[in-house]
């Protein structure tokens, strides 16, 4: 695609709610589990505080998306809680948001399509020893369609999403129907008992306290991916602002609707999951072979039948909709990423589009990171959950309080009575948000943090650093690049000292000598090195043999060297000269298959790289093409995006200075 076709990427709000809101919505399919998982650690008595943890989390989602539409209004340009906490609370504490969305972006995949496995699992039992191999598939999937560009992969997912809504909601419709009639579904395991983990089964005081906030930390990530509409505002059509805020409303209400549903269903059918089996008692067989289905297929199966259409259609949906949540990361973290790269936080090539105007550099980043935590965790949910949903609360909290600090920068300026109303209310907003969502984070902190997401706070404190790091070097880079005095830059060197380096008179060598002589070097000779006398001499015979009028210089080499003696010999030159410049011409071939490199150049490979860290040397590479090159079939191969710049110039913007930064292959 043109850069001129960007514009024809923007999302109508049907589409930007599947893509940006596709992880908060289906998030209904396993927060409700992972509520009820803690609370049978204590077994079936602690189940009653189920409603009063779904209550508050559904408080803590509304507060979030109020908090976050004054956000899309306020910084309509898409850096969402990055650019709001860099604005207001400095860089570093803008890097910690940065740090932590991109350790969830990466979570979000691997827990959403680790979930959607599982549900396929539990229609397809035989699926269980393919779990790994399974989610690895779908990050691939997933990877191609994005790379296709954000406006191809918003129609391929739009259906599913719209699917598993409709389905959740005629689930939750008829449940709750067949609830008021008399006739309430009931669950497969709700004839089991649920024994008590040791230690777990008679708490009270503190401890029972903290099994509760466990519960509601895991029921937290109904909120995951909330954000994302925040980050992507530039995506939208325009009024991009308004567009967004709708999206986010829309979002909330269905979420916390489908929420709602699912977890008054699951205690109606008196749903009992453990994270062991073994804990099930009742079973009548072995627990060790036992495969629990997820909440949502139990509900699903005691509302529509277990062998219903209505079963499949739920399964069928909740484990696509699971996978393709995905696409939430997949659209926010390269959006991130080329952000953090235009602030020189990250490697400029991850602020390139790609074939399809897509960030696709950042795309595959993530689906690396992504498929190795799925290897490394082997796809188990339990295990990848801990590491969860820590990130993104330490971004709604820091975004929130920087939104404060906002309201009241315009509010000292702002002289307007309804104005000044409005930002009164939303700083409001803003600073509950900002202390509910702290509180949560503490809690997430003391529940989760020695069962794993240690690790989380790991990756994003070493994300930090190196982000720092990366920016630190950008800055130092520009600083030692800058012009100063154009004149004593463009001054042309004292003399130009031309080498050619030939092994024996052949047409490579000819032409290299040719190339260098076009220059008009102040001094020309041709350089070889010793090892073998014979070849030396074989050399010197063909040199007077053909008469090239170009001196030969010998230099020794008693310990069969080539690249020292060469490297000090252009040493010994610059000494001699300081304001001289010596242009090293090195003749090479140009090979057809990959395997003919194995066979030449090597020398010259180690020559060139020496010799570019030597002051005043400038290396040239002299080619000559072998009949291989001309007969190989070589397409353009390269990284996605790696040989474009970042965002395109619109025809009738003009077009910003470059900054002095980077190494050659940034350009």
């Amino acid at each position: 695609m043109r850069s001129e076709e960007l514009g024809e990427t923007l999302l109508s709000k049907r589409l930007a709610l599947p893509i940006f809101a596709s992880d908060p919505l289906s998030s209904v399919a396993y927060a409700t589990q992972e509520i009820l998982l803690v609370l049978t650690l204590g077994g079936l008595a602690y189940l009653h505080f189920t409603p009063w943890i779904a209550a508050a989390v559904v408080a803590l989602m509304t507060v979030v998306v109020l908090s976050y539409r004054q956000v899309v209004n306020a910084y309509p340009s898409g850096g969402g809680s990055y650019e709001v906490a860099s604005t207001n609370l400095g860089p570093s504490a803008g890097l910690v948001v940065a740090a932590s969305l991109l350790v969830d972006y990466v979570m979000t995949v691997a827990v959403s399509v680790a979930s959607g496995v599982d549900n396929i699992i539990s229609a397809v039992p035989r699926m269980a020893e393919h779990r790994v191999l399974t989610a690895l598939v779908f990050v691939a999937l997933l990877t191609a369609m994005n790379l296709r560009g954000v406006r191809e992969s918003g129609r391929t997912f739009a259906a599913p999403t719209y699917l598993f809504v409709g389905g959740v909601l005629i689930m939750v419709g008829t449940g709750l129907f067949r609830y008021l009639i008399g006739d309430a579904p009931v669950a497969e395991s709700a004839a089991f008992g649920v024994r008590p983990e040791e230690g777990d089964a008679n708490l009270t005081g503190l401890a029972m306290v903290m099994l509760v906030l466990r519960a509601f930390s895991s029921g937290c990530t109904a909120l995951t991916g909330v954000e994302a509409i925040s980050n992507g505002v530039p995506a939208f059509r325009k009024p991009k602002s308004k567009n967004a805020a709708t999206t986010l409303a829309a979002m909330g209400i269905i979420a916390v609707t489908m929420f709602v549903g699912v977890t008054t269903l699951a205690l109606i059918t008196k749903v009992h999951i453990t994270e062991n089996a073994c804990r099930l008692t009742g079973l009548g067989g072995d627990c060790a072979g036992y495969t629990q289905r997820t909440v949502i297929a139990q509900v699903a199966s005691a509302v529509f039948g277990g062998n219903s259409v209505g079963f499949f259609f739920i399964q069928a949906a909740t484990a696509l909709v699971l996978i393709l949540a995905a696409n939430t990361a997949y659209n926010g973290f390269p959006l991130l990423t080329s952000i953090l790269a235009q602030h020189r936080y990250l490697p400029r090539q991850l602020h390139n589009r790609g074939d399809r105007l897509a960030f696709s550099n950042g795309i595959l980043a993530l689906a690396i990171v992504a498929g190795l935590l799925l290897w490394g965790f082997k796809a188990d949910v339990t295990s990848l959950i801990h590491l969860y949903i820590l990130g993104v609360f330490t971004s709604f909290t820091l975004s929130q309080t920087g939104m404060v600090r906002h309201w009241n920068r315009e509010l000292r300026t702002e002289t307007d009575l309804a104005a000044r109303r409005r930002h009164q209310l939303a700083r409001a907003i803003n600073a509950t948000g900002a202390v509910v969502t702290g509180l949560v984070l503490v809690i997430v902190l003391a529940t989760k943090f020695t069962q794993g997401a240690w690790l989380a706070v790991l990756a994003a404190a070493l994300l930090w650093l190196m982000m720092r790091a990366i920016r630190r070097h950008y800055d130092l880079t520009a600083a030692e690049l800058a012009v100063t005095d154009a004149q004593s830059e463009l001054a042309p060197p004292s003399r130009v000292f031309a080498i050619v380096l030939v092994s024996t008179v052949h047409k490579p060598t000819l032409r290299a000598l040719a190339y260098a002589r076009a220059f008009r070097p102040h001094q020309l000779e041709a350089l070889t090195v010793a090892v073998d006398p014979e070849g030396l001499a074989n050399l010197e015979r063909q040199w007077q043999e053909f008469d090239i009028q170009v001196p030969l210089k010998v230099l020794n080499s008693p310990y069969r060297e080539i690249t020292r003696p060469v490297v000090e010999y252009v040493r010994s030159i610059r000494r001699a000269g300081p304001r001289d410049v010596v242009a090293v011409f090195i003749p090479e071939y140009v090979l057809g298959h990959w395997w003919e490199n194995l066979l030449h150049n090597q020398s010259a490979l180690w020559l060139k790289s020496r010799l570019l860290f030597t002051p005043g040397v400038m290396v040239t590479s002299v080619p000559w093409q072998l009949d291989s090159s001309a007969h190989a079939d070589r397409p353009a191969v390269r990284a996605p995006g790696s040989v474009r710049r970042g965002e395109p110039v619109p025809p009738s913007t003009p077009a910003r200075k470059p900054v002095a930064h980077g190494s050659s292959d940034d350009k």
